[in-house]
């Protein structure tokens, strides 16, 4: 623990749908929720105004739907939210040499070292400038944090929701902490948090007063003597910059199981092409390839290759899933696949000679006639998988929320496609909400288009952190700066 609060915990405000409200102004307090719209498709975030209504994430959009009729559904825009995520990270390091990033719209941030903040007055200075800066550059509010240590930053940040800023001053941790449930404890999921419950412990004080040796009794020897420390406030992990990915991985979850074996095995390679993208942007490689299966009866099943050396070829990574799908029965249906790579390496170590034989071999199969079945002598065909239908492919042509371009109409985003047509809102981040006209799904003069900036014109934050604004919300009035008593 320090002695000061100069570590920050900024947490981005319901981050993909306050994205998307600020892009589109005829969304701007309403319900929106972003994610996977099909049937089996999971809320991703959800704005306040739908989270009011019940809807929050992990939650299946289907019932989602049900909570919130009215709600915008949209699919994610990743482009969008990596590019406001690296706008708030670049402000970030701007404070200190030691940022962690946890995903997309949240990260640690060690004030000291960087020489931002050395005590609890600077410390609130830096929190309220970040936020102003914060919302200049990107129009998207963050809640932020300050304690001495990473685990009551976090806590601070979330008490602090939407909007807002808590302190929590050293040696006020005990009383912050005793009345709070025992969820809010790292690692105290629905499992251990009903086991804990059983025992008669609901809160931090509970498990404060129950002592390390019987939070030992309870839950084992590593877990107990950790949970004991955290309800004591006691934290000394260190802010670490580099957080180094142990995989890449990625999946999809399909809105009719797939019972066709060639589908399926399309679906694989598909992934695994996308699995080296990601890869390769992270400058990675990995020697071991897994295969993810969901059968239909939710039975999971994952297999693994270990390959001679580290690899980002798309054509080995291709090749090994499908290997691994040979030894998975999917007759009765799959409703999820997912291809990812371990034992991540910064180099690749292939075998030069199998990289050319599999070039020569893909060479060949581009000069092959097409065939309408795939089967061996004597074996019945296995007829090509059935073709998507137009509205499942307008659908992912013109997905719900994303950016498109009109020639006439100029710059707008879909707001739902079907039998044969696409609705879209022609509006800008910095325009008035605007109309809403439909075309044919194969109009000539529409088109995808990249997503806009949310700030039309930044400020220039070059010489930032050197003198803090002061934190303001849209209206103009004090942010929602809060301290422990």
């Amino acid at each position: 623990m320090r002695p000061a609060p100069t570590i920050l915990h900024l947490d981005m405000d319901a981050f993909y749908a306050s994205a998307e409200q600020a892009a589109k102004p005829s969304l701007r307090g309403k319900a929106v929720v972003v994610g996977g719209l099909g049937p089996r498709g999971v809320v991703a975030t959800a704005s306040y105004e739908a989270r009011r209504l019940g809807v929050h994430s992990a939650m299946p959009t289907a019932q989602a739907r049900r909570l919130a009729p009215n709600a915008a559904y949209l699919v994610p825009r990743f482009s969008l939210y990596r590019t406001v995520s690296d706008q708030v990270m670049e402000l970030l390091g701007r404070l200190s040499p030691l940022v962690e990033p946890l995903s997309l719209d949240e990260a640690f941030v060690d004030l000291e070292a960087g020489g931002a903040a050395d005590d609890a007055a600077s410390a609130r200075a830096t929190g309220e400038g970040l936020r102003a800066a914060i919302r200049a550059v990107t129009g998207l509010s963050g809640s932020v944090g300050l304690a001495g240590s990473k685990m009551l930053a976090k806590i601070a940040s979330e008490q602090a929701k939407p909007d807002g800023l808590l302190l929590i001053e050293p040696g006020t941790e005990r009383e912050l902490l005793a009345p709070m449930s025992v969820r809010v404890l790292p690692g105290v999921g629905p499992a251990t948090g009903d086991h804990l419950r059983r025992a008669g412990m609901t809160s931090i004080h509970d498990l404060a007063e129950a002592g390390e040796a019987e939070l030992v009794r309870l839950v084992g020897k590593a877990h107990g003597h950790g949970l004991h420390r955290m309800a004591l406030g006691l934290d000394d992990r260190p802010v670490v910059a580099e957080r180094d990915a142990k995989s890449v991985s990625v999946e999809d979850t399909f809105d009719v199981d797939l019972h066709d074996r060639v589908r399926v095995r399309a679906e694989v390679e598909r992934l695994a092409v996308r699995c080296v993208e990601r890869l390769r942007a992270a400058d990675r490689s990995g020697r071991t390839v897994v295969l993810k299966v969901r059968r239909y009866d939710f039975s999971t099943l994952t297999r693994s290759e270990t390959l001679r050396g580290p690899t980002d070829d798309p054509t080995v990574v291709r090749e090994a899933a499908g290997r691994l799908l040979e030894s998975v029965d999917t007759t009765g249906g799959v409703r999820l696949l997912g291809v990812g790579v371990t034992g991540l390496a910064d180099f690749t170590q292939e075998d030069l000679f199998a990289q050319a034989a599999d070039a020569r071999e893909l060479e060949r199969r581009s000069h092959e006639p097409q065939v309408q079945a795939v089967g061996a002598p004597g074996e019945e065909a296995v007829p090509e998988p059935e073709a998507d239908s137009a509205e499942q492919l307008a659908a992912r042509r013109w997905p719900a929320g994303h950016d498109v371009h009109h020639e006439e109409h100029g710059h707008g985003w879909v707001q739902g496609s079907g039998i044969g047509r696409v609705t879209v809102r022609f509006e800008e981040p910095w325009s008035a909400p605007g109309r809403v006209l439909t075309f044919r799904i194969d109009d000539p003069l529409l088109r995808p288009a990249d997503p806009l900036p949310l700030v039309r014109e930044a400020p220039d934050y070059s010489s930032w952190p050197a003198s803090l604004p002061k934190s303001r919300s849209v209206d103009g009035s004090s942010g929602g700066e809060e301290s422990s008593p």
